[in-house]
C-alpha cells in the first residue's frame, strides 16, 4: 500500500512538472510536448478516424476565451459544457482554465482509448470534469447523460425565454459522418429534440473550411445546399472565434496535412473555422415537418443549377401542377415564388412557400425516406 502511494505521489510530481511544458498558467495533467505528438498519436490511428483537433495551448485558449462571448452564463454559477470529440484534450484544458463562474461543469465525450489516457486524469485534477467514454456520434450517449443524472442541474427553459446554462462544444470529424452529424444537429432544432429539449442551447463547432462554406452559403452561391437552408432557417450563426487566431492550420492543429491523400476536398490543411449557432425563437420549420422539408430540399438540390419550373417535377410525378400555386399572380408578391430562379438561388422564404404548397398537395408521396440517421454507427 505504501509503495503504491509513493508511486502515485511520484507520478503526480512528474505530471505537475510536465504541466509547465504545456502551460505556465495551469496545473492540469499535461499533454505530451509538441515534438512527441507524431509518436504518441500515430498517423494510422488519427487518419483512420479522420479526427482533427486543436493542439497548441495558445490556439486552444483563443478558442475557449471566445466561445461564450455571445452567450455568457446567465448567472455567476457558470455553464454546463458538453464537449464532444476533444481528442487528447487541448481545448478541454483551456476550458478548465476558465473560472467556474464561466464553466461550472465540463462533460467530455470521447471513446478513443488513445485519447482517454490523456482525458481521464482531468477528472482527478478538477472536480468539474466528468469523462464519458462514449462517442458523440451516437444518440445513446446523450441518453446516458440523462440516465446517469449528469444534466440534473440543468434547468429546462421555455423556448422563448432565457437560453439555458448548457452549451455544446465540438470538433467535427473530417468525413461524411461529420457532415451528417452537423446536419442532424440542425435538424433537431425544430423538433426540440436532442439537447434542445432544454431550450435554445447554443452549439459551438470547430470545422473545416469545406463544411463551414456549405453551412453558411447564401442564396446564389456555388456551395448553397440543403444544409445551408436548414441552418439558415433554424439558427442565428456567427463566428465563434477569429479564424486568424488559429491559422495556419499546420501550426495549431493535428494531424499535419501530409498525413492525408492529396486532392481531397475535405482534407485537413485548409483553414479551420468555428461557429456558434443559437436557435431562433420563431422557427420557419414547424415541429413535425422536418422530414418533409428534408425530402423537398434533397429532391430539388439534386438539380441546384436548374430553374425551379424545370426542377419541380423531381419532387414526384405530377408535381408540375404546384407551379400554378407558387406563381399565382392573384397572390400578394410576398406569397409567390419566382419559378425562374435556380434552385440554389432560392431563399428561406421561397423554400417555406414551396413546402407549404407541397404539404397541401393531395398527391404528395407518403414515404419520405431519410438517408441520414442520427447517429451513425462506426
Amino acid at each position: 500500500m505504501l509503495s503504491l502511494r509513493l508511486h502515485r505521489l511520484c507520478a503526480r510530481s512528474r505530471l505537475q512538472s510536465l504541466a509547465r511544458t504545456y502551460s505556465s498558467q495551469s496545473s492540469l495533467p499535461p499533454l505530451p510536448p509538441q515534438e512527441e505528438w507524431r509518436k504518441t498519436f500515430t498517423y494510422q490511428t488519427v487518419a483512420r478516424r479522420d479526427r482533427v483537433f486543436v493542439r497548441t495551448p495558445q490556439a486552444a485558449r483563443s478558442i475557449a476565451q471566445s466561445l461564450f462571448t455571445r452567450t455568457p452564463a446567465a448567472t455567476d454559477k457558470g455553464k454546463v459544457v458538453i464537449e464532444a470529440f476533444p481528442g487528447p484534450g487541448a481545448l478541454s484544458r483551456a476550458l478548465l482554465e476558465l473560472p467556474s463562474s464561466t464553466v461550472r461543469k465540463l462533460i467530455i465525450l470521447e471513446d478513443d482509448p488513445t485519447y482517454l489516457k490523456f482525458l481521464e486524469p482531468l477528472a482527478d485534477a478538477d472536480p468539474r470534469v466528468t469523462v464519458v467514454p462514449m462517442s458523440g456520434h451516437k444518440w445513446d450517449t446523450y441518453s446516458h447523460l440523462d440516465e446517469h443524472g449528469l444534466l440534473d442541474d440543468v434547468e429546462a427553459c421555455p423556448w422563448d425565454a432565457t437560453i439555458p446554462d448548457l452549451h455544446f462544444v465540438s470538433h467535427l470529424a473530417h468525413n461524411v459522418y461529420g457532415e451528417q452529424l452537423v446536419a442532424q444537429l440542425f435538424r433537431s432544432i425544430p423538433e426540440r429534440a436532442w439537447l434542445f429539449k432544454y431550450g435554445r442551447v447554443p452549439m459551438s463547432i470547430i470545422m473545416s473550411e469545406w463544411v463551414w462554406s456549405r453551412l453558411t452559403a447564401g442564396p446564389g452561391t456555388s456551395r448553397r445546399c440543403k444544409l445551408s437552408v436548414i441552418a439558415e432557417a433554424t439558427a442565428d450563426i456567427q463566428d465563434a472565434f477569429d479564424p486568424a487566431l488559429v491559422s495556419p492550420y499546420e501550426a495549431h492543429f493535428y494531424p499535419p496535412p501530409a498525413v492525408y491523400k492529396k486532392g481531397l476536398s475535405r482534407k485537413p490543411g485548409q483553414p479551420m473555422y468555428g461557429i456558434t449557432a443559437v436557435p431562433y425563437v420563431d422557427q420557419v420549420i414547424q415541429k413535425g415537418m422536418t422530414d418533409q422539408w428534408d425530402y423537398v430540399l434533397r429532391r430539388l438540390f439534386v438539380l441546384k443549377s436548374t430553374v425551379l419550373k424545370d426542377a419541380i417535377s423531381s419532387l414526384a410525378p405530377g408535381a408540375v401542377t404546384l407551379l400554378k400555386v407558387l406563381g399565382d399572380a392573384s397572390l400578394p408578391r410576398d406569397q409567390r415564388v419566382n419559378v425562374s430562379k435556380r434552385i440554389r438561388e432560392l431563399n428561406v422564404a421561397d423554400w417555406a412557400l414551396i413546402h407549404r404548397a407541397f404539404d397541401a398537395w393531395p398527391f404528395k408521396p407518403q414515404d419520405l425516406l431519410i438517408g441520414d440517421a442520427f447517429m451513425p454507427e462506426e
